[in-house]
């Protein structure tokens, strides 16, 4: 199936157009359901099962009003999806499904395009706490979030969104806590069988792929026993097209630099004692931003999982249940891309032209190097939990609740090499005048490359006559992160009172380990582009290594602007076998070898070795104990609810890392853009700290009438710190470049994020699976914690590119700025009496007093990130076994975070953007018999691209074009 590519429309103009048909079906349901009887639905379920006396109903329709009847009873603010059967979930992806409540937004992975995190009210991932069956889940990668595309949706009970917290399960997530619910054998008492089979395609892909899964229940000796297990099988293939600016570094540009200049010649310098300073026109006094990188790759991408859980429960006595789970996972991500990069210095830019914010809209670098690169990112993710849980109904009042698990993740645990890359090209002496022409916003204008080719001629773009050896970068990441928990709870329950009381222990250590040929300089051994660019240094390249070329007419959907009209196809394991071949540079001359690269190991193999900066061992141990009451009563005669708790956290921490201080700065023989740092000797470092809060929460519930209910809600959560943030080591890299010396420091003292949160919601259940909701929210946020750049020198080394102490642009953390987020909630669900047609809307409307402000260029500039307006909306007809679903999910543009993929520039850690989107998803499904039913999926039909942007909206950063995807299959219950 082809869909068109909507090739020349702008996305403001997609956007604009698809709003108004969104708005308009939207305006016609709403007329609609003023005119719809406002009665219960007497329709019947479209299947049904008793166990009991108890109607459990299938479908869209049941599960909405399960999702309705958990939000209305609980005491505090809360979101639910429940499936719609067994196997039968709403979305195939969970944050997907997350995403159609209220508040909720996601997050994509680029490549892959699949929706991997969730943001609640303006708090991204690592702000959110997510559990499974009430247990946090490990994650290797050393965030606090995880990425929802390793959770098999298929055979999901259901999502709990807490947006106010329970006291007796959690306190730690400023955002939300999610719960992620897996089937029991006692939750469907008997024998049950659900089996599903699908294949999807990505139209870029042009692939059909399959997924699959099977869940087997079964409950024995009167239901006293049972047993339930499943194991899915999924697999999505993605071809995506990305063109990215990688930095916009800010610094200060020599009048001379300047388009128009007149200077006859043109030395830039900050520094007032050299003898370029007595000229004024060198002085570097202008600012500006600059484009650090500049390229596009073509990438495709296998994402393969499988997700296998068996749960055993044994009740044997009528007042104890035991249940014993197992959950385990695995992805394997592989990932092939090739395209090319260009790299600018802001000294060495000429003829430069800067809009009215800075932002450089174009400019010439003489004698650029022009790289094709190619890699191979495979990458092996494992998570295995089990756990013990016990309840005893010690009395008729009295509940007794045991809890213990341990979770491990693992990354790259068979010790691979996940990334493989390859960088070629020409430069030197044939190097072009290349300059970059922005043109238009980042939201459909990509930046034009101009007088490329060698020697300036653009039809040898790619004359893989000139292509030479560059460099070559392996890398290795190996992570562990492992958790030990346990809870302990008691409740008491008389007439309207509840009383809650218990304690938990959570051991979390996390592992980071990475090996790369950076650390041992073997990325260089190649390095300076052959002879056909006049160095010594690097190897011609034979003609055999290349597959072709792809073109980059129309590559991006919407995007105007122009790419060179080729990118050049080729694998970066072939480019390293191919080096490989020429043979041990020790034993026998290789021309074009960089003799000083290596210390004389380099034996012809791209080895990795440790890099000791990376090195970090986390441990956090948090010990918390809780109490808290609920009790109903009444107010003039309306029912009163009243719930009230405390939690207090203890929290100890340590961290381990190596640190190692620099001795000097070797340039490279083969490439003068290039420099390797030497360092003295190595020590570990270890530190600890701890803190300790009090987490207050209380939630006020009145119900005005039977229909209307008003809720209140004050509490005070806090989030942790990211554990790869906690190392107490500087990292400075081996390999670098001129112009962008890094480091990166870690903060082991950090202090988590502290909010005090308010909640009132005004709720209307005025017919059965319909409602309307308004909810004010308020969070006052202190301890943020901030990425500051600043450029330093080391422990005294020069740069031998400046011969002056070398300026490291460091990253640090602290903790720092307060600020207040606020906004407001609409929710609406309604369906139209016995027509099977309803709907869902929702919309968030946020707002900060610390909002980012693009003119401050000091190296503490702060603003909240996260933050957009959103708003989905969901039509569906669910009756006579026909189920359909229209979404439409927006997300204004936001600021993603503080830190781009290069960042050396002067004024601190610059901004990433991401720029509004709409995107629009349906499925839809026939029960052709009690137990087979057919589906069908179709995301993305518009074919909306993800795009990012810097400090100004014209300052691209990525696009990734990640096309529509397609799914048909069927399921069989039984």
């Amino acid at each position: 199936m082809h869909m068109p590519k909507f090739v020349g429309m702008g996305s403001s103009q997609r956007h604009a157009r698809l709003a108004r048909h969104v708005l308009a079906g939207a305006t016609s349901l709403l007329a609609l359901s003023f005119v719809a009887p406002a009665h219960a639905q007497d329709a019947a379920p479209s299947t049904s099962q008793t166990q009991d006396e108890e109607i459990i109903v299938t479908g869209i329709r049941g599960s909405l009003q399960r999702n309705l009847d958990a939000k209305r009873n609980a005491s505090g603010v809360i979101e639910q999806i429940s499936s719609e059967d067994i196997g039968k979930f709403p979305d195939s992806n969970v944050a997907a499904s997350l995403q159609r409540l209220p508040g909720i937004s996601i997050q994509r992975d680029g490549p892959r395009g699949e929706p991997n995190g969730v943001t609640v009210r303006g708090f991204g991932g690592d702000f959110n706490e997510t559990l499974v069956d009430g247990r946090r889940l490990s994650t290797a990668t050393g965030g606090r979030s995880i990425d929802f595309s390793t959770v098999g949706s298929d055979f999901v009970g259901g999502l709990t969104v807490l947006k106010t917290p329970d006291v007796s399960l959690s306190s730690s997530s400023i955002g939300a806590t999610i719960n992620v619910s897996y089937p029991k054998p006692f939750d469907r008492p008997g024998f049950h069988l659900a089996v599903s089979a699908s294949g999807s395609i990505q139209d870029d892909a042009g692939k059909v792929v399959p997924t699959g899964g099977v869940l087997i229940s079964k409950t024995f000796a009167d239901d006293s026993f049972g047993i339930l297990a499943n194991a899915i099988y999924t697999r999505h293939d993605t071809q995506t097209n990305n063109v990215f600016v990688h930095g916009w570094p800010g610094g200060r540009y020599a009048p001379c630099q300047l388009a128009g200049s007149t200077a006859t010649s043109c030395n830039p310098t900050s520094d007032n004692k050299s003898a370029a300073w007595a000229q004024e026109s060198n002085r570097q006094t202008v600012v500006g931003w600059f484009e650090q990188q500049f390229g596009a790759t073509q990438n495709y991408t296998r994402d393969e999982r499988v997700d296998g859980r068996i749960a055993l429960q044994w009740k044997p006595a009528d007042n104890v249940l035991l249940t014993l789970d197992d959950n385990y996972s695995e992805q394997r991500v592989n990932t092939d891309n090739f395209g090319f990069g260009i790299w600018f210095n802001q000294g060495s830019l000429r003829n430069v032209k800067l809009d009215k914010n800075g932002t450089t809209t174009d400019f010439t670098q003489a004698g650029s190097q022009t790289d094709f690169t190619a890699g191979t990112d495979s990458n092996l993710r494992r998570t295995n939990q089990t756990g013990l849980n016990v309840k005893w109904d010690a009395t008729e009042n009295l509940q007794v609740e045991a809890d213990g698990s341990w979770s491990k993740s693992w990354l790259n645990p068979d010790g691979r090499i996940n990334s493989k890359g390859a960088d070629v090209g020409y430069g030197f002496g044939i190097g072009p005048s290349i300059g970059i022409a922005v043109n238009g916003d980042s939201k459909d204008v990509i930046p034009v490359l101009h007088d490329y080719g060698v020697n300036g001629t653009g039809s040898r773009w790619a004359d893989l006559a000139a292509i030479g050896s560059h460099v070559t970068v392996n890398i290795a990441n190996k992570n562990t992160d492992e958790i030990k928990q346990a809870r302990f709870g008691l409740k008491w329950q008389q007439d309207d009172l509840t009383l809650r009381f218990g304690g938990s222990y959570l051991d979390d250590q996390f592992r980071f380990r990475s090996a790369n040929t950076f650390a041992n300089n073997f990325w260089q051994a190649y390095s300076g582009y052959g002879p056909a660019s006049g160095t010594n240094g690097g190897v011609a390249l034979p003609a055999s290594l290349f597959k072709g070329t792809v073109s980059t007419t129309n590559f991006l959907p919407g995007y105007t602007g122009a790419l060179p009209p080729v990118l050049l196809n080729f694998r970066a394991a072939d480019y390293q076998a191919y080096l490989t071949g020429l043979g041990n540079p020790q034993t026998k001359t290789i021309p074009g070898y960089n003799t000083s690269c290596c210390n004389n190991a380099f034996n012809g193999q791209f080895a990795v070795a440790d890099d000791v900066g990376s090195t970090r061992d986390i441990g956090e141990q948090t010990w918390a104990l809780y109490v808290s009451a609920n009790f109903k009563s009444e107010i003039a005669g309306m029912p009163f609810f009243f719930n009230a708790g405390v939690r207090e956290e203890v929290t100890h921490v340590t961290s381990t890392g190596i640190g190692r201080l620099p001795t000097s700065i070797t340039p490279s023989t083969t490439d003068p853009t290039l420099l390797t740092v030497n360092f003295g000797n190595q020590q570990a470092i270890t530190t600890k700290s701890n803190y300790s809060y009090l987490l207050p929460s209380m939630d006020l519930k009145l119900e005005l009438t039977d229909a209307l209910h008003l809720r209140l809600d004050a509490s005070r959560t806090l989030t942790r710190p990211t554990l790869n943030l906690l190392t107490p080591a500087l990292n400075i890299g081996v390999g670098q470049r001129i112009g962008a010396l890094t480091a990166d420091g870690g903060n082991p003292t950090l202090q988590p994020y502290l909010a005090d949160n308010f909640d009132a919601a005004l709720e209307w259940y005025y017919q059965r699976n319909s409602y309307a909701a308004v909810n004010f929210f308020l969070k006052d946020v202190r301890n943020f914690i901030v990425q500051g750049v600043q450029r330093q020198s080391i422990n005294g080394v020069v740069d031998p590119s400046t011969g002056t102490l070398a300026q490291f642009a460091v990253s640090q953390r602290v903790n720092g700025p307060k600020a207040t987020v606020k906004g407001v909630e609409l929710a609406w669900q309604n369906t139209f009496g016995n027509s099977g047609f309803g709907f869902i809307a929702n919309a968030t409307f946020v707002e900060t007093n610390r909002p980012y402000d693009p003119s401050d260029i000091s190296q503490s500039g702060f603003a909240v990130t996260g933050l957009a307006n959103s708003a989905n909306f969901v039509g569906f007809y669910d009756k006579n076994g026909i189920e359909f679903r229209a979404a439409a999910n927006w997300r204004d543009k936001y600021l993603l975070q503080f830190g781009q993929a290069q960042n050396t520039g002067s004024f601190g850690a610059e901004p990433t953007f991401v720029n509004s989107s709409l995107q629009i998803d349906l499925s839809a499904s026939y029960q052709i018999t009690k137990a087979i039913n057919i589906f069908g999926e179709a995301l993305n039909i518009t074919d909306e691209v993800q795009s990012t942007h810097g400090r100004f909206s014209n300052q691209l950063l990525d696009v990734f074009a990640y096309g529509r995807r397609f799914t048909a299959g069927v399921r069989y219950r039984f």
